[in-house]
């Protein structure tokens, strides 16, 4: 018996916590083209919860909370630039991507490259230190 929901839109959706939310949310629609379909600001200036949508997938993400769940998770600077995970994106023009994300300061930790199981991509981090590949690869 499957668990899966048939009239959701994408199943899987990544969460992550950025010390600078407003910025990241700000960074991550310029850079690799999110869009905003809710942002929840706190008083302080904070993100409560914000869901930002890329085709037919979306993240969701917010700001480093001292709650029982947030200390459940580590920023890549508190584990020495590691990362535990990391986000596919699968875009039309890796080339194009990879030079805006450039432009935008990414740092490239994987050149762009024909990779040999089909696409293009590349990895970078965020300006937090968030692994992301991006690439043509399709596995659906």
């Amino acid at each position: 018996m499957s668990t899966v929901p048939k009239n959701s839109r994408a199943t899987v959706i990544a969460c992550l916590r950025y010390r600078n939310a407003p910025a990241a949310i700000e960074w991550l629609c310029a850079a690799f083209g999110f869009e905003r379909q809710l942002v929840v600001p706190n008083e302080n200036g904070s993100i409560a919860h914000a869901q930002l949508s890329f085709g037919n997938g979306m993240i969701m993400l917010g700001s480093i909370f001292d709650t029982e769940f947030g200390r459940l998770i580590k920023q890549p600077d508190e584990i020495d630039g590691a990362n535990t995970q990391s986000c596919y994106l699968i875009v039309a023009d890796a080339d194009r991507v990879y030079r805006r994300a450039k432009e935008m300061g990414a740092t490239i930790v994987l050149d762009i490259k024909d990779e040999e199981y089909g696409g293009r991509g590349f990895t970078c981090r965020d300006p937090e230190g968030h692994l992301w590949s991006l690439g043509t690869y399709d596995p659906w």
